[in-house]
């Protein structure tokens, strides 16, 4: 009997398949949901070409770039590269839409927002941002851009939230290279942790959320854990495996000989060899969720430590040590949540911030992230503006069909979306492709 004729197999295979009936329909949908969009363009030129931009990022084209897409839909190429690279129509009220979209469909009180920074590997030096800096997509320092992003998990799916560009600080204080890339005189350089700070502040006004998760760039920015908590804001973030930390719940040694007369603090040491320290008992095994191979499980414990970073003892927090049942890989995070949240809860929160990075990784492909050859700060903030909306449809679409990641079902092939009827009215940005064609950006 072959492989695939075992039940197992078989069993598999079909939940695999997608009948036409549930795709059925995606332009049709993509069309609707444009609608919502559109009238952030202030132009009707800028309406057609967003529309016909969003169609081809989520369309079936290997390379997302401005020509492909208007060589697919049978447009003149300039026109899009100069909506894209350079069009005055307002990114930041897209954006502004797209968050009130995401909390009508997804809000609920324990969401989690994740901060993702992701690096977009360059050759040469003339993109707004480029330089020598880690790549994480790389695994090593490379020249690449940088982007900070937020996302919002939910029980209900995912979302992306807000983008902004990292500006390294010999860019910042370059004048040439800042008005040859049309950066804004307001710009000026901020760590990544502070460009996520002015995210939050922009995003979470009036979105329910429980945790704020990032990774341990992030972490290990001790005035960042700070400001969150002047804010009041509950978060989980990566730290680290040097990260010093003091046991709050270890007992201290015994008191020193008479006549010294003060008790010996416990020793700060590193969270690995503190936790490689803890007998086996300690770890508590949790399932985070169900995964498509089986329920996706970790070890974890949990402590009251005091952390040392940049030479500061910083306040009372919780550190936390996961560890996936069957891997090598430990992780590391401090959190300003109370001893009354359990630890099931933490680990929950926490690992939604590596959810939220196959979210991003499936747009990079489904929705064109890093499909972009814009130079500008203008045209980056465009860009990443409109793959993000593409991005979020393709997430709305994967909830329908079920299923947590955008994929490759979710989107329609290209020739069907470019021949699927364009949303009606000048006012909405219809038109035909003739007209499209004539429109300047």
């Amino acid at each position: 009997m072959s492989l695939l004729d075992h039940p197992e197999a078989q069993a598999l295979l079909s939940d695999a398949d997608l009948a036409p009936c549930v795709v059925r329909g995606c332009a049709d949908r993509l069309a609707g949901f444009l609608q919502r969009y559109l009238p952030r363009f202030y132009r009707v030129e800028h309406r057609l070409n967003a529309t016909l931009v969003i169609h081809g990022l989520i369309s079936g084209l290997e390379r997302k770039t401005c020509e492909p897409i208007a060589i697919e839909a049978g447009v003149p190429r300039k026109p899009i590269q100069f909506f894209v690279g350079a069009g005055k129509w307002d990114d930041e009220a897209v954006m502004t839409e797209l968050r009130a979209h995401v909390r009508e469909e997804l809000a609920e009180a324990e969401g989690v927002v994740v901060i993702d920074p992701s690096a977009f590997p360059k050759k040469g030096a003339e993109s707004c941002g480029v330089a020598r800096q880690w790549c994480g997509r790389l695994g090593k320092v490379d020249n690449c851009q940088v982007g900070v992003f937020l996302a919002y998990a939910a029980r209900a799916g995912y979302a992306p939230l807000d983008r902004r560009l990292y500006l390294p600080e010999d860019w910042a204080g370059d004048e040439g290279r800042r008005e040859k890339c049309h950066v804004p005189p307001g710009v000026k350089f901020q760590e990544k942790w502070q460009i996520a700070l002015d995210l939050l502040d922009r995003s979470l006004p009036g979105l329910p959320h429980g945790w704020i998760t990032g990774d341990d760039e992030f972490g290990r920015a001790s005035d960042f854990r700070a400001k969150l908590r002047l804010r009041r804001e509950r978060d989980i973030l990566d730290v680290p495996c040097n990260t010093t930390v003091r046991d709050l719940q270890r007992r201290r040694p015994p008191r020193q000989k008479a006549g010294v007369g003060r008790k010996r603090e416990v020793p700060f040491v590193r969270a690995d060899r503190w936790a490689a320290g803890q007998p086996e008992s300690r770890w508590e095994r949790i399932i985070v969720r169900d995964g498509e191979k089986g329920p996706l499980t970790v070890d974890a414990m949990t402590a009251r430590v005091r952390a040392k970073q940049e030479g500061r003892i910083g306040p009372e927090e919780r550190l936390v040590v996961i560890r996936p049942v069957g891997e090598s890989r430990v992780d590391y995070a401090l959190t300003n949540a109370g001893p009354g949240v359990p630890l099931a809860e933490l680990v929950r929160a926490q690992r939604q911030r590596h959810r939220i990075e196959e979210v991003f990784e499936a747009g990079n492909g489904e929705a064109g992230l890093d499909h972009y050859e814009v130079r500008g700060w203008v045209g980056w903030h465009h860009h990443m503006t409109l793959s993000l909306a593409a991005l979020w449809f393709l997430c709305l679409e994967r909830r329908r069909v079920g299923g947590e990641n955008p994929g490759s079902h979710g989107a329609a092939d290209a020739s069907d979306l470019y021949t699927a009827a364009p949303p009606s009215g000048a006012d909405a940005g219809g038109s035909r492709r003739g007209d499209h064609a004539r429109a300047a950006a």
